[in-house]
């Protein structure tokens, strides 16, 4: 059913992964409302939400003007976004050659950052039993990912095609986390020391208006949720 505007974004934006949609929705300049989806609550699992999402995760993106499309994976929405409405390439690249690099580091954001950054956070604060070796092992995978950005990044300002993309959008939310959170007292985990030029595309990233809005949003609702038991 549609909201009214052009489009609804299933998933309270305090998650990281309906965030960074959020943040590309509004540098868009694109309509929406948010559906807020409770996953302290597991609404996430429930089978009306299911019925929009299988998959029972959020971010999941109903696009009212192309008959209540719906897509979820929020890389592939980010993906999606771009290539309808980004016409004058604001978040996104118009050779084919860098359109693929943008691609492929989607693809490195869901399959390197997201598992192992969320895995950390897991293992660190809901985990039921304190399992060192856990955190350990997804302490040091954030340390080898930032290690393959900062390859990168010491040689170039962004990502791909020389300017902020979507490409940069989808890694902002859990390297925000990594910073502030899973990595304090990490050997080697000084982002700004070890990692300066991703320590410096992040700071600019997150100096973005619509940014620091929402992250700002996502900080003061999370101090709200009370601790897993």
């Amino acid at each position: 059913m549609s909201s009214g505007k052009q489009f609804t974004l299933h998933g309270d934006v305090i998650g990281p992964n309906p965030l960074k949609v959020a943040v590309a929705l509004e540098e868009l300049g694109l309509q929406y409302d948010v559906a807020k989806v409770n996953i302290w609550a597991g609404e996430q699992k429930k089978p009306e939400y299911l019925k929009i999402n299988p998959n029972g995760r959020v971010p999941a993106l109903v696009d009212h003007s192309n008959g209540d499309f719906t897509i979820w994976e929020s890389d592939a929405i980010l993906l999606y976004l771009v290539e309808k409405y980004d016409k004058e390439h604001k978040l996104s690249v118009a050779d084919v050659n860098e359109k693929f690099k943008l691609i492929q580091w989607l693809f490195f954001q869901s399959s390197g950052q997201g598992p192992y950054f969320g895995q950390a956070v897991w293992f660190m604060k809901y985990h039921q039993e304190k399992i060192p070796s856990a955190v350990e092992r997804y302490q040091k995978e954030i340390l080898r990912v930032f290690g393959v950005l900062e390859s990168v990044l010491s040689k170039q300002e962004w990502l791909v095609g020389g300017k902020v993309t979507v490409a940069d959008i989808s890694f902002i939310t859990w390297t925000d986390i990594a910073i502030g959170f899973v990595l304090q007292g990490v050997e080697g985990g000084n982002v700004e020391k070890e990692f300066p030029a991703v320590y410096k595309w992040h700071q600019k990233l997150v100096a973005r208006p619509v940014v620091r809005k929402f992250l700002d949003i996502q900080a003061e609702a999370l101090n709200n949720i009370p601790e897993r038991k």
